[in-house]
């Protein structure tokens, strides 16, 4: 071959993909998030994600959780370089209530400084507000001691956690093998009629499928990590149609 050859129309570039970009922060063994949010995600082309992965241990302990503080930035450093994102997720609900939500910002914002750091204690605490959720019903996969963690970080909020209820899971591969049926049974179990809603922890619980049917159960609101953390992030971006299919939050 002799010459290569161009099209003389030459080619046109717009702003790239997605009006709005999430960069998410996974768990290295979290097999349930990526998966929630792209079926979350509209059909329209408007909302894109970009992943990378947090290296964890894989024990659902303190010292495990707290260690994932010093990987952040470096991580963060490795979605879409030199590109724009809307948002950062940390997605983690049990990592940001020990290692500070505040802390969290820090490092993925030293990546990322114009990006919005969410995290599922923080959307939860933005959707406890819009669905007007003041005494909330909790459900976590966790030990009692990283649920008392975890309360103790919504309830700083300024939500007041009437009925706490977990499965006290030590080890996190287990978390996402809990199967639907009982993370549902679960959640019915969980709610509480002085409660406004129920919260359901961990973004590798297999909870957002069920939120329909737990909130149509309860007729209650239902917030999940993934949903929250969604439903904050293309908020974020700028995305505020209403998506069916997971509950209240997203539908509003």
């Amino acid at each position: 071959m002799s010459a290569y050859h161009r099209p003389p129309q030459g080619y046109a570039l717009d702003h790239g993909q997605g009006r709005c970009r999430i960069g998410l922060l996974a768990l290295t063994n979290d097999y349930v998030v990526e998966r929630d949010m792209m079926s979350m995600r509209p059909d329209d082309d408007q909302v894109h994600l970009f992943v990378a992965r947090v290296q964890f241990e894989g024990e659902c302990d303190p010292e495990s959780l707290a260690a994932m503080a010093g990987r952040l930035t470096a991580a963060t450093d490795t979605i879409l370089p030199g590109g724009r994102l809307d948002s950062v997720i940390y997605s983690c609900t049990s990592g940001t209530a020990t290692i500070g939500a505040d802390k969290v910002a820090q490092c993925i914002n030293a990546s990322r400084p114009e990006a919005a750091c969410i995290t599922p204690i923080t959307a939860a605490h933005a959707a406890f507000e819009a669905l007007g959720m003041k005494k909330i019903a909790v459900l976590t996969p966790y030990t009692d001691e990283v649920t008392a963690t975890t309360v103790a970080a919504l309830e700083a909020g300024g939500v007041e956690a009437v009925k706490v209820t977990c499965l006290g899971i030590e080890v996190s591969d287990d978390i996402s093998a809990v199967t639907p049926e009982s993370i549902r049974a679960a959640a019915l179990f969980a709610a509480d009629e002085g409660a406004d809603g129920l919260f359901i922890s961990c973004t590798d619980f297999r909870a957002a499928q069920e939120i329909e049917a737990i909130e149509a159960a309860t007729g209650k609101p239902v917030v999940t990590a993934n949903q929250a953390t969604f439903w904050q992030a293309i908020h974020q971006g700028g995305y505020t149609q209403a998506i069916p299919g997971y509950g209240r939050l997203l539908r509003q």
